[in-house]
């Protein structure tokens, strides 16, 4: 990149975002600063796992801004293009995706940030976006790795997100999801019937796992049409470096959050018998932190 020769630069203090192209950075510069630091009407914080409706929610409880403006937003065609046109390599992804609840769920990167009174709805949404963006630059040496593209990887990482505490454990189920894959078997993730019923819940049923969405992953083979949630750095660099292994199966203890593998459906099922249906009978119930 040829650098630029900028004069007039001022001093003073300034408001930038991640959000903001170098042309629009030095001609902010240019203008001149505040001579006070504004302050920081409140601060934001998207927990990793966050779901957009969730992190619509917290917004509306700390600022003005209401929770259905900031979903319109996010699913907001032309803001999407507008989001394209300062980050293509990211929101490129988004191009001929069919089926997304939410255009922008997993891409609002989860972290703490500072909400200025007046911000307006599109100006946040461009912070979180421009977080991920440079998270995503980072990253983008490590993609290949994969043969995933970044938005299937934030699929993914999402899945891993809720299913995984630990990084060994979130690279070892993001090995079994591979394996899964590449054997045409559906990840049979609960996660992702319970982002179709739009519910937060511990144990599935049966026949929650029958709903008609194609988010599903229980009737559905793939990845689903795009992120259930913001996934964590680590969850993402789980999705683009798995553990391999000759797993299928896993399972975690409902109490003690341990997660168990298997190779067959024999093994996975005698492991959900013991660390899952031990104290009840659970015949109309799946683990929330198992594939099948």
């Amino acid at each position: 990149m040829k650098a630029k020769s900028v004069n007039g630069l001022q001093a003073g203090h300034y408001d930038l975002s991640p959000s903001m192209d170098a042309d629009t950075i030095i001609a902010t510069l240019q203008k001149g600063g505040k001579p006070i630091e504004v302050d920081v009407d409140t601060k934001l914080t998207v927990v990793e796992g966050m779901q957009l409706e969730q992190i619509a929610q917290m917004v509306e409880e700390s600022t003005p801004i209401k929770a259905a403006d900031f979903l319109a937003t996010a699913n907001d065609a032309s803001f999407i293009e507008e989001l394209k046109s300062q980050y293509p390599s990211l929101i490129s992804g988004l191009d001929g995706v069919e089926g997304l609840k939410y255009k922008l769920e997993g891409y609002l990167y989860p972290a703490t940030y500072d909400y200025i009174a007046g911000t307006n709805v599109k100006d946040l949404i461009k912070q979180m976006v421009g977080k991920m963006n440079l998270e995503y630059q980072k990253l983008k040496e490590d993609m290949g790795n994969t043969n995933l593209t970044f938005h299937q990887i934030l699929t993914l990482a999402s899945i891993i997100e809720k299913e995984g505490v630990t990084d060994e454990d979130r690279k070892l189920i993001s090995g079994v999801f591979y394996n899964r894959m590449n054997n045409d078997m559906p990840l049979q993730s609960d996660i992702t019937v319970l982002y179709a019923l739009g519910e937060h819940k511990e144990l599935v049923s049966i026949k929650d796992t029958e709903v008609d969405s194609p988010y599903n992953l229980y009737k559905h083979v793939g990845l689903g049409p795009g992120p259930y949630n913001s996934p964590s750095l680590s969850a993402i660099q789980a999705a683009i470096y798995p553990t391999a292994s000759d797993y299928f199966y896993f399972v975690a203890d409902i109490e003690t959050g341990n997660v168990y593998y298997a190779t067959t459906l024999e093994e996975h099922e005698a492991l959900v018998a013991k660390y899952v249906n031990k104290n009840s009978s659970q015949e109309s119930s799946v683990s929330s932190s198992q594939a099948e």
